[in-house]
């Protein structure tokens, strides 16, 4: 049996441009794993093997790989920055035990550190911190650090600190062994030496060494005591503490360096060894039953239970169909049949495969606490699909995607092109769960939906070149969404007589405004039995199914709250059918009476901007119709916060760019939706009508 103790099963994260492939491929370098560092800026690195990956020189989907450090195996999980892809981070997050969160030294916290690090916290992962890039102009260690205690709310555990900065950073100080790491010899990074503290450090190595065995020892009573009493634990005892902490999440050991330069990594990886959870250290999964309720079980992590293990990503590559699992408890073999509870059908396991990016290494088996990859498994397995031992059918706890804000029409240029669309596009949505297609019914048109606009830029561009689909490309359209205002109470019958048997149904109801988010609730306080409670169900499902068509332009209806008080039925010719048509009915009848609204998503806007420009980027925003929620002044420019309609926000970026010289970044997520102005909700319900015109005409 394999030792879990040596495994660590990691995620890298951050904000885009903050050095996180940079950081996997000198961990890769230095575990042995490449012998030639690939630079994101070359369009060489490792984890970005996709096209639009290296052109671009972002990380568009998570990639994995396997290497070992100190007789420790780490599984890694290099993930996106762009936050029209954090979909990518959170599917990850889910499935790990530890996390390396990378800031920028010179940029700091920033807007997508602040959403991994929320998806971080939400799934419980114990995290150390690497401060990247302190090479760079208006590098800033402790600016950092504060930071992350001020934005993050975060305890960040300072274990090293720098030695200069910018130009000038030529190693750091490890405050445990007391011992500084130099990189000498610029044009040689892999040797560094051991020295001596720098004499003009000394003061300030002591006074955060202090501070660091005083967090530490809180783990342990007695070193606590022994260490008020003037006793200093031996460094071992120290890093047993420091490990028991970083695990509670009670604080995040904290690093820095240059991973373009070789400087640092190893520490850190010394770190994710010495703290970071094995897979028997964290909370073990919930078992949950078929209507997503936890059961009291959890899925133990031991080769000796039954096997349970989670679908994370689908992939799809020039070898076929890539199945990412986790296994949480038992184990698996090669020619074994698994149970996807979710669809309820077996799957023989074929191919089992150790990724390295886009390279793989067969073998024979897996067990708890394992990240591989299955080939060409055939029965549609999806993303937060549990796969189980058909014995002992389970499920584990899904994931919860966000819903697509933005789409776009498109259709293919050639008949040729239309079959090969659509097998593409099966594929792309069975690998993206926050990817949606739909074929609007009167046009034939397929419709895209996504996160932004460079998320359904890059769909489009897969599309084109690695499926050779060539597509005519619609201009991107909101999600608009209708809700009411005014709370309305009023009553419908459905009766129908056509020989024999009818229909019968009459409810008295409110339909009132909810809940901004809250969604569509249904409740019941009908007394006496006028309405039997069989038809209950019913009557949800008829005013459940009316919510995609809002009474003003058609578009979903969101937060509304319906309460059915008093109504009718007939002995013989009331059903469950009858009532769920006058439920129908009723929101047909009601909706146009209660105040309804069109309502727009609104985006939760981060600029970045040189000093010099402050003043023009407000301006726009305003022009945009945002609303400036703060400024904060940084060593090299302002972030500028804002809430925009996501309307006002197409082409953002070249505006930006053109205003701030080419210097200005920006980054957005959504936020709410919030009512349209009456001009824009005039126009948008004239434009969709002349849109439903022009299909009625085809």
């Amino acid at each position: 049996m394999t030792d879990l103790s040596k495994y660590r099963n990691i995620g890298i994260f951050a904000h885009v441009d903050a050095g996180k492939t940079t950081t996997t491929e000198r961990i890769l370098k230095l575990t042995g794993k490449i012998h030639k560092t690939g630079e994101v800026h070359d369009g060489e690195s490792t984890t970005d093997f996709m096209d639009q990956e290296k052109e671009r020189g972002i990380t568009i989907q998570s990639a994995a790989t396997t290497c070992f450090w100190k007789d420790h195996r780490l599984n890694i999980i290099d993930t996106p920055g762009h936050v029209d892809f954090t979909v990518e981070v959170y599917r990850s997050l889910k499935v790990l035990d530890g996390g390396v969160g990378v800031f920028c030294g010179s940029g700091g916290v920033e807007p997508q550190s602040e959403t991994n690090w929320r998806y971080a916290n939400d799934s419980e992962v114990s995290r150390i911190i690497f401060v990247n890039k302190l090479d760079r102009v208006g590098a800033d260690f402790l600016r950092v650090v504060g930071q992350v205690e001020e934005i993050l709310g975060a305890n960040p555990l300072v274990m090293v600190l720098p030695i200069g900065i910018e130009d000038d950073f030529i190693g750091l100080v490890d405050l445990l062994t007391r011992k500084a790491h130099v990189w000498p010899d610029p044009n040689n990074r892999e040797v560094f030496e051991l020295r001596d503290v720098p004499e003009d450090m000394v003061d300030q190595v002591e006074e955060w060494r202090e501070k660091l065995i005083e967090t530490a020892v809180e783990q342990d009573d007695d070193l606590m005591e022994a260490y008020l009493d003037g006793q200093e634990p031996s460094i071992d005892d120290i890093k047993r503490c420091i490990r028991k902490g970083t695990i509670a999440l009670d604080f995040f050991p904290t690093y820095c360096g240059s991973a373009f330069k070789d400087k640092g990594v190893q520490l850190v990886l010394d770190a994710v060894v010495d703290f970071l959870p094995d897979p028997t250290q964290v909370d073990a999964q919930e078992l949950m039953d078929e209507a997503g309720e936890p059961t009291g079980e959890v899925a133990k992590v031991d080769a000796n239970e039954p096997f349970r293990a989670l679908a994370f990503k689908i992939m799809d590559d020039r070898y076929g169909a890539l199945t990412f699992i986790r296994v949480y408890s038992g184990k698996i073999n090669k020619g074994d049949t698994i149970l996807n509870s979710f669809t309820g059908k077996t799957e023989r396991v074929g191919r089992m495969v150790e990724m390295h990016a886009n390279d793989r290494n067969e073998f024979e088996s897996a067990q708890a606490g394992d990240i591989f990859a299955i080939v060409g498994m055939k029965n549609n397995v999806q993303t937060g699909h549990t796969l189980c031992s058909p014995d002992h059918p389970c499920t584990l706890e899904p994931m919860v995607f966000p819903e697509p804000v933005i789409s776009i029409a498109v259709a293919p240029k050639d008949k040729s092109s239309v079959e090969k669309m659509s097998i593409a596009i099966g594929k792309m949505v069975a690998e993206d769960p926050s990817f949606q297609v739909e074929t609007d019914e009167d046009s034939g048109e397929t419709i895209l939906k996504g996160m932004g606009e460079l998320h359904l830029d890059i769909k489009v561009d897969i599309l084109k070149r690695t499926y050779g689909v060539e597509l005519d490309v619609g201009a991107p359209q909101v999600a608009y969404r209708e809700t009411i205002t005014q709370e309305i109470e009023d009553s419908y019958t459905h009766k129908k007589q056509s020989g024999g048997s009818g229909q019968f149904g009459k409810i008295d109801y409110r339909i009132k405004p909810g809940e901004p988010g809250s969604g569509f609730a249904f409740t019941s306080t009908v007394v006496g039995g006028n309405v039997p409670k069989e038809f209950f169900p019913a009557i949800e499902k008829g005013f459940e199914g009316m919510l995609e068509h809002g009474p003003i332009a058609g578009f979903p209806v969101l937060d509304i709250e319906v309460e059915l008080f008093d109504g009718g039925f007939h002995a013989v010719d009331s059903s469950a059918v009858a009532f769920e048509i006058a439920a129908k009915g009723a929101y047909r009848q009601s909706m146009p009476k209660a105040a309804p609204q069109l309502i727009e998503p609104i985006m939760k806007v981060d600029v970045f901007t040189p000093e010099d420009h402050v003043g023009d980027v407000i301006g726009d925003l305003n022009r945009r119709r945002g609303m400036i929620k703060s400024q904060e002044p940084g060593p090299t420019g302002v972030r500028i916060k804002a809430e925009v309609p996501l309307a006002e926000m197409f082409g953002y970026i070249g505006q930006l760019r053109t205003m701030t010289s080419g210097r200005g970044q920006f980054s957005m997520e959504f936020a709410h939706y919030l009512p349209c102005p009456q001009s824009v909700s005039d126009a948008v319900v004239e434009a969709e009508k002349e849109r439903q015109e022009r299909k009625a005409k085809g």
